[in-house]
């Protein structure tokens, strides 16, 4: 990877890595204020933006996430860490969807709400620490 070609792939790998970075925070960030939201009925959690722009967002996180994979030649077949992280991201996201709509009280959509906050946490340090049990690098 030293020809004229490797400051360019160093550069969309970081650039790739930035997206994702900045998307899992918006991500997360919206998540939690419609957690909120929904636990207060606010009628925000109606607007026609808090419907669409989190999915916008997760669209891009997981399109970032995906092409920083490929680019990186990181295989989840291969990366234990990698398969635990997307066995969460679905776990997640149906956790997720029990929180903030499918969930038929306000009990069970706070518990959901919460064990999805946990998933994330779990998903975030496999990450950082690429161990899918995170909690040996304590």
């Amino acid at each position: 990877m030293g020809g004229p070609g490797a400051a360019l792939f160093i550069l969309e790998a970081s650039l790739l890595k930035s997206i994702h970075l900045t998307c899992v925070t918006l991500s997360y960030s919206l998540f939690f204020l419609r957690g909120g939201w929904m636990l207060r009925d606010s009628p925000m959690m109606r607007q026609g933006w808090a419907r669409y722009v989190p999915h916008t967002v997760d669209t891009v996180l997981l399109g970032s996430a995906i092409a920083l994979a490929w680019q990186l030649g990181i295989s989840p077949l291969e990366h234990t860490w990698l398969a635990a992280k997307i066995v969460a991201l679905l776990g997640y996201i149906v956790i997720g969807s029990v929180a903030l709509k499918r969930g038929k009280t306000k009990l069970i959509r706070l518990f959901a709400w919460l064990i999805a906050q946990m998933i994330f946490i779990y998903m975030v340090s496999v990450a950082v620490t690429h161990d899918p049990q995170p909690w040996h690098a304590l």
